[in-house]
């Protein structure tokens, strides 16, 4: 009988984090609406926003705590006793509330942005902890820019905090430099030396500025992790955060390198980056992994020719288990005979095998003049292939060669 897999708590920053992409500010409504789809979509913690910079924020944040029941509702605060004030209010009407407290760690930010020494930095942290439990028993302490922070100096104040009463404590990459086998070994290093990391819950929170946010958080989990912040699509300051659909979907389809799960309704992924594009303006590629709308669409025809003999073949995870209605087969330059009798077979129509070759190569010719070929424009060319002279049905014999199926 296999063990019970360990759950990785999902926090979702899209309503903050994500917030801070350039153009992508909310109204308290489009918060307020975009919670209940983080509901639906089974997020273990919403961080709702960051209540002290501004009326509207604290107010989204207060709404969704009234109305979104059973995530954790989470708000934003520095270390500082207004910042966790004007939280604690925030999230006070939550049935699950938690505090999210941060200062600078690296030496460059206490440096130069918080002017404070490393002992400072420590008295400030222990003391917003302990504000914060005032209010809340769930708080959550960031040590800002982590990843390019002294690893002695990190562990001395993640043990302080924890002893303050943190019962979570997240590792930002905050600028997106940390590379996965050194990320992975800072969470793993941080799992043996800080003597009290048995009572909290270990996160990381990782930002894109490489490319490398999904993949360092893969690598935190690998190293003991079991909390991670991230957002839909990836939203996030500059080139955003580790994307929520990115990590969840990897976790998922390979069990045989983390044996984890969440409580994820990865159906929902669709719908919640359908959302977010629609509330922020902000669309993704049509490449993005899991959402993207090419992401089970297959033009080649190598591709198209093995994805309808067995799916398997060129899809690691089903469109369906994301949320799409089905994958796609796109009629294109690109397209072989396969795809053609599938559109055929589709729509009711019945075409002899050479008919087959000569309506493949008249869509091939148009593809070359427009960059898709819809139905419609498919119809069109059957028309036209009908009223042709049976002479012009003739395909030249090197397409004939090509189409054929000798060479894909």
């Amino acid at each position: 009988m296999s063990s019970k897999k360990e759950k990785i708590i999902i926090f979702d920053t899209t309503l903050r984090d994500g917030e801070q992409s350039p153009g992508a500010s909310m109204t308290i409504d489009e918060k307020v609406q975009m919670a209940h789809q983080l509901k639906n979509l089974g997020v273990d913690v919403i961080e709702a926003g960051f209540p002290v910079i501004s009326e509207g924020d604290f107010l989204a944040v207060r709404q969704i705590a009234e109305e979104v029941q059973g995530p954790t509702i989470c708000a934003l605060a520095r270390a500082v006793d207004k910042d966790i004030e004007a939280a604690a209010m925030a999230v006070e009407p939550a049935t699950n509330k938690r505090i999210h407290v941060f200062i600078a760690t690296s030496d460059i930010h206490m440096e130069h942005k918080l002017k404070m020494t490393p002992e400072q930095v420590i008295l400030k942290a222990v003391s917003a902890v302990k504000k914060a439990k005032q209010y809340v028993n769930d708080i959550e302490f960031s040590a800002e820019d982590a990843a390019r922070s002294d690893l002695s100096f990190l562990v001395q104040v993640i043990e302080a905090v924890i002893d303050a009463g943190a019962t979570t404590v997240n590792i930002p990459d905050t600028v997106g430099y940390a590379t996965p086998a050194e990320f992975g070994e800072l969470i793993g290093e941080l799992k043996s030396r800080v003597r009290n990391i048995g009572k909290a819950i270990l996160s990381v929170h990782c930002h894109n500025d490489l490319g490398l946010a999904t993949a360092n958080s893969l690598s935190a989990i690998a190293n003991g992790a079991r909390q991670i912040e991230c957002t839909v699509n990836g939203i996030g300051e500059r080139s955003g955060n580790c994307a929520l659909e990115e990590v969840v979907m990897a976790l998922k389809t390979r069990q045989d390198k983390f044996s984890v799960e969440t409580g994820i309704e990865t159906r929902q992924l669709v719908n919640s980056s359908r959302m977010v594009e629609s509330i922020t303006g902000i669309n993704v590629q049509p490449n993005k992994a899991i959402v993207g709308r090419n992401s089970f669409a297959h033009e080649a025809g190598i591709h198209q020719h093995g994805v309808i003999a067995k799916r398997e073949t060129y899809e690691i995870m089903r469109a369906e288990d994301v949320g799409f209605a089905s994958n796609e087969i796109v009629l294109g330059k690109h397209s072989g005979k396969h795809a053609i009798k599938l559109w055929l077979e589709k729509n009711n129509i019945q075409l002899n095998e050479q008919e087959t070759i000569a309506l493949s190569h008249r869509v091939k010719a148009l593809s070359d003049i427009q960059k898709s070929v819809s139905d419609e424009d498919v119809f069109k060319l059957l028309d036209q292939q009908a009223d042709s002279p049976k002479k012009e049905e003739r395909v030249p014999e090197e397409a004939t060669q090509y189409l054929g199926g000798r060479r894909w």
